[in-house]
């Protein structure tokens, strides 16, 4: 008899695994290594002619500001061909309705959760929260929050979101730039899946449309995402090159408070929504990583929207019909960063600059603003609008805004961060809750990784 046993013919042959270094979540880490050592040696080489940036960090901010343009070069058409389709295939889920109301709980809860860990750690930290600041800085922001601004600009302009901004330079010149919104093409993209759904087969071609340009968007896509590690490594140079940490001598204190709350929310608060429904901590972490470290330093969660929704499909076994929905909404409306945490501990700096106690109903009026007007931030890439939102309803100066806007880039990283790490947390919670994950996908070796 044989020593060894011979392979079955119809025995199934497993893939062997992957070298760890052609996973993409290792190339981010190298890529944020290099970026790091980039940056410093960007620093060394002091600025370029008459002040300006030198070569290297020419070449980071190229760089860096090229990958963002590409990542949000897709938001608008994969939100949506995304929403459009899930909506429409939603009626094949059951209790449809019961998701959309699920989703909005549980943002509201893991918010609420959030903006109260801000305030605790602001209290603690006010004894040296705004020690050694001094108000030279002091101007009110150029853009602020407005309830009233913010219901009117929920009502999209034309049936695309787009904005045009004019603007006339010392030449004289006229130039105008496109923007967009993604609140409203997300409400146009949200009305249209209803529609497909009403009218029926009738819809079919459109929706069969949708889908298929959902499947070439998201193999584009896949493309730039192979992309993450260089455009990391130029997004962390350029940030090292171009603040580096004289903006903290200062403002230090709240910076490390900030952050302090972060991580609370981060390593407490989350791990605790996930122990409650039975999801495994240290795999969800795993799962989502790409779309964390992606959101670190690119500091959007509109840019990083794309790379969140394949690890909540791919990584988390989130049923598309689904994670096409909470996800789009999510990057739109789910801030627990900007939204919830950072508001709370700026409020508080910002009060006890200018000597102003804060009682329960402020504090009632922080969480407030934080469960219902996230969505002022709408995804984009800091947080100041937010902040003045919750300082006009506080009634505190606006001009402590600027006091802050030093470590602006510095604290955004942390923020982005944690905004979509909750958005991948609500899109796991509901679809473990409701029955549209896969669970031996979100328990396997993440495959968006590999």
């Amino acid at each position: 008899m044989s020593s060894t046993l011979e392979a079955r013919p119809d025995a199934p042959t497993q893939e062997p695994p992957k070298p760890f270094y052609t996973r993409l979540g290792f190339q981010i880490l190298v890529g944020l290594a290099v970026g790091l050592v980039l940056g410093f040696v960007a620093l060394g080489l002091g600025p370029g002619v008459d002040g300006e940036r030198n070569w290297l960090t020419t070449l980071l901010y190229e760089v860096g500001s090229a990958y963002v343009k590409l990542l949000m070069l897709l938001v608008v058409p994969l939100v949506v061909t995304a929403v459009i389709s899930s909506i429409a295939r939603l009626q094949q889920v059951r209790n449809a309705a019961r998701l959309a109301v699920q989703t909005l709980v549980w943002f509201a809860i893991t918010a609420l959760a959030s903006v109260v860990v801000g305030i605790l750690v602001g209290l603690a930290a006010k004894p040296w929260l705004t020690a050694g600041v001094s108000g030279d800085s002091a101007g009110a922001p150029s853009r602020q929050g407005d309830w009233a601004a913010f219901l009117l600009g929920l009502i999209p302009n034309n049936i695309f979101g787009l904005n045009i901004n004019a603007s006339i330079n010392d030449a004289g010149a006229v130039t105008a730039s496109p923007s967009f919104s993604v609140l409203q093409i997300l409400l146009i993209s949200i009305l249209f899946g209803i529609a497909a759904v009403k009218v029926g087969d009738k819809a079919a071609p459109f929706v069969g449309f949708m889908e298929s340009a959902l499947a070439v968007i998201q193999k584009v896509l896949w493309w730039i995402i192979r992309l993450a590690p260089i455009g990391t490594a130029a997004l962390v140079g350029r940030a090292v090159a171009t603040y580096g940490w004289a903006s903290l001598a200062s403002l230090g204190a709240f910076v490390l408070a900030l952050y302090v709350g972060l991580a609370v929310v981060w390593a407490v608060v989350y791990p605790a929504v996930l122990k409650f429904n039975g999801l495994d901590i240290a795999q969800f972490y795993r799962n989502v990583w790409p779309a964390i470290s992606l959101g670190f330093v690119t500091r959007s969660s509109m840019g990083t929207m794309p790379v969140t929704e394949q690890v909540v499909e791919r990584n988390l076994g989130v049923q598309r019909q689904y994670a096409s929905f909470a996800v789009p909404l999510g990057a739109t409306t789910k801030m627990d960063g900007c939204a919830a945490v950072f508001p709370a501990i700026a409020a508080i700096f910002i009060a006890q600059f200018y000597g102003i106690d804060l009682n329960v109903t402020h504090y009632l009026l922080i969480a407030f603003v934080a469960v219902l007007g996230s969505s002022a931030t709408a995804g984009t890439t800091g947080a100041t609008v937010m902040l003045t939102l919750t300082l006009s309803t506080l009634g505190l100066p606006l001009e402590g805004v600027g006091l802050l806007l030093a470590v602006e880039p510095i604290v955004d990283m942390g923020r982005t961060a944690l905004n979509v790490t909750g958005q991948a947390l609500v899109a796991a919670v509901v679809g473990k809750r409701e029955g549209v994950m896969d669970k031996s996908v979100y328990d396997a070796r993440p495959q968006f990784a590999a």
